[in-house]
């Protein structure tokens, strides 16, 4: 089996607490986690296995000029990279309750440049269970990635993980 690239960001954070649950539900052996602030273009060509986990910033943060962050200086390089047969998944944080109309949008940012350069997604999680008003991360009425609410939901973190890191075990050859 082909090592995972989980490409996180940032450190030491919620995003990072989540990526360490992950990499432990596909067991850590199977798992090479990245933080995307230092991660480069030849890092992400070396994996065809690959786990993005990224946190969405609230509106004021996406209209502004906010470039100081591990993502915003790693977004580029997604387009630089062609991921046709590269298995890919996503999950990411949000705040269902103070961005109920934003909730989890950088999953979908993130996706549709990987479904943009030939990235076989996978990971899809039902809305049903989560209580938001408006998402860029759904697409064809699921979400295109795993979505998690530390702030108001971490009890529910668990359990999320599991189920889709469950879910795609399968297309990680797990």
């Amino acid at each position: 089996m082909s090592k995972i690239g989980l490409f996180f960001g940032p450190l030491k954070g919620s995003v990072h607490r989540v990526a360490e649950k992950v990499k432990a539900a596909l067991g850590k052996q199977n798992v090479d986690m990245i933080s995307v602030n230092d991660a480069s273009i030849s890092d992400l060509e070396k994996y065809d296995l690959i786990i993005f986990g990224i946190s969405t910033v609230g509106k004021e943060t996406w209209d502004s000029n906010y470039s100081n962050t591990d993502w915003s200086k790693f977004f580029p390089n997604i387009s630089k990279v062609d991921f046709s047969g590269k298995t890919v998944a996503i999950f990411g944080l949000g705040d269902h309750i103070t961005y109920s109309s934003y909730f989890v949008n950088a999953i979908g940012v993130l996706a549709k440049d990987l479904l943009k350069n030939g990235a076989n997604l996978v990971g899809k999680v039902d809305t049903s269970g989560y209580d938001f008003d408006e998402s860029e991360a759904v697409i064809d009425g699921k979400f295109i990635g795993l979505p998690i609410d530390e702030d108001f939901e971490p009890e529910l973190t668990d359990e999320r993980v599991s189920n889709w890191v469950n879910s795609i075990k399968p297309a990680f050859g797990i």
